[in-house]
């Protein structure tokens, strides 16, 4: 017997997503805005904790990417409903046989120290930071086969194929331009301006006070005439969730992005005279709950191990114990709301099967032993706050069952990021994952053995390596047209459900806190990252 459910058990699988959508709570009041009021100070929260770097081209998470997209734009940005809108690229053309893309840049934009900012600076960061340093952008530029730059003002991306993936990866948080002046000839991931950095965003920085605040200032100069409306934001460090809460009622915070209070306090502020809530702006990020085994070493160098890990977590418990059911089930490493390549009935399932657990670990060769363990592991959690930790906690509870001992590890996010992704010093953990809108992007970096990078966070972590799926996505890649591509997706995700190196554990609901006072705020698919160009402060 298969050690693992087809869709084929249409019932159980119905029955199983339906405990999450109970708990939903809906979003409230909109970010409508009346006459904007210039001047004033936005303070807003770091979360889900001080970032190490501010520039998203270096480091790319969230904690990093909200402030960074204040400092840089990107060659295009994100409208409501996936719709790309100009921002450094005025407009873009795409040759009728895909093979081209052309982009026209902006005229008289500068970087914050002045100098104008040109396609010579897309196409250092393209070669030098994009293919180099980035987690994803080598799946995402896979069918490019040269970038050029025939004037100061166009950049010609020339493709080997279609390529459905690199218009929307063009935003400021995916792939952030750098300044070339600034970054040529230097070691970028140590360069000084990724702590004090210079874009061309509405924002410039100013200070950095570790373990304090990050403050930012209005660009007098940015090419949005009469943008922004503030004169500063202010990133304040406020590590506890209760004291986050506390301080958006009484004002001293007005803004928190990426869920910055606890799930238990959410419910209060939807009635809060004070605050306001928002569930919208969190499409394209596609944020899930995931476990990622170490595939290099015994016992997850073998599946049915890792099989047996998901037949023992009973994930509708974990929704409604560990988040109160605003998560959803994961099934997939593609998420249900991404329906253009979500495989839906075709994947394999893991049901909550003790039973079935306990048969392949027997049959993995890990017998009970006379105080009825089986194996000893460690867990390493994501450190993004108390949420990681409840997971843990779970799942420690979910494995004593079937005999896998497991301690929990705490550690810093350098250090987490050092032993995972550097010295690949783990047994698995339990983290967090972007969709970022599309497959390409988002889960490539996980399961493409292209993709085991050392000293890369968020790239494929776990080691794992299938000729198989680098078939399939690099098959992807190459696909002449998209109906294939989606198509080639949805193998992806069978094979990866039936290998599971990395298991979905659940669909995230992120969501945003704001003063009352916040108005001018936008709600497009990723506007979780806004620059803040329209914000302004009511009275």
């Amino acid at each position: 017997m298969s050690s693992f459910e087809t869709r084929g058990l249409r019932p159980s699988r119905r029955a199983f997503l339906a405990g999450a959508a109970s708990a939903a709570i809906l979003p409230n009041t909109s970010w409508a805005s009346d006459t904007p009021v210039r001047g004033g100070t936005l303070v807003a929260v770091c979360t889900p904790g001080e970032p190490n770097v501010l520039t998203a081209a270096i480091v790319q998470t969230g904690q990093v990417q909200t402030i960074s997209a204040k400092i840089f734009d990107g060659l295009v940005r994100y409208g409501d409903d996936f719709k790309l809108e100009p921002e450094l690229a005025t407009s873009w053309t795409v040759s009728d046989d895909g093979k081209e893309i052309r982009f026209n840049l902006r005229p008289n934009v500068r970087w914050h120290d002045g100098q104008p900012f040109t396609s010579a600076d897309v196409k250092y960061t393209y070669e030098n930071v994009w293919l180099k340093i980035h987690p994803r952008a080598r799946a995402t530029f896979a069918a490019v086969e040269a970038l050029e730059t025939p004037d100061p003002l166009t950049v010609v991306f020339k493709l080997r194929n279609p390529s459905g993936v690199i218009l929307g990866a063009l935003n400021a948080v995916e792939l952030t331009v750098l300044p070339r002046h600034l970054y040529e000839g230097t070691d970028v991931l140590t360069n000084p301006h990724n702590i004090e950095p210079i874009g061309t965003g509405p924002f410039r920085f100013k200070e950095w006070v570790r373990g304090d605040k990050i403050v930012l200032e209005r660009n007098p100069d940015y090419w949005d005439t009469g943008k922004p409306y503030l004169d500063q934001v202010v990133y304040r460090v406020i590590p506890d969730a209760t004291a986050r809460y506390a301080a958006f009622e009484t004002g001293a915070i007005q803004l928190g992005m990426l869920s910055p209070i606890s799930i238990n306090d959410v419910e209060r502020a939807q009635k809060s005279d004070a605050v306001r809530v928002e569930f919208k702006g969190y499409e394209w990020l596609g944020s899930a709950i995931v476990a990622e085994f170490n595939v290099r070493k015994p016992p997850f160098d073998d599946v049915r191990v890792r099989r047996a890990v998901a037949h023992s977590i009973d994930l509708n418990a974990l929704s409604k114990v560990t988040t109160r059911g605003f998560t959803k089930p994961g099934t997939s490493p593609v998420l249900s709301s991404q329906p253009k390549f979500y495989a839906g009935e075709r994947l394999p399932f893991y049901a909550f099967d003790r039973a079935a657990a306990e048969r392949l670990l027997d049959e993995a060769g890990y017998p009970r032993k006379g105080n009825g363990a089986r194996f000893a592991i460690t867990l390493d959690w994501l450190p993004f706050g108390e949420n990681f930790q409840r997971f843990g906690e779970f799942i420690r509870q979910a494995l004593k069952p079937v005999g896998i001992d497991v301690t929990l590890r705490n550690q810093d996010l350098p250090q987490f990021f050092r032993r995972v992704y550097s010295l690949n010093d783990f047994d698995f953990i339990v983290s967090h994952r972007a969709g970022f809108g599309d497959p390409q992007i988002g889960i490539d970096r996980i399961f493409w053995s292209k993709a085991i990078l050392k000293d890369v966070p968020w790239s494929n972590g776990s080691g794992y390596s299938s000729p198989e799926m680098d078939r399939l996505i690099e098959g992807a890649h190459l696909a002449a047209t998209e109906e294939q591509r989606i198509e080639f997706y949805k193998q992806v995700q069978i094979q990866a459900q039936t290998d599971i190196p990395h298991y979905t554990l659940l669909e995230s609901r992120q969501y945003t806190i704001a003063s009352k006072r916040v108005r001018g705020l936008t709600t497009g698919s990723n506007s979780v990252y806004d620059s803040l160009k329209d914000v302004w402060l009511a009275p």
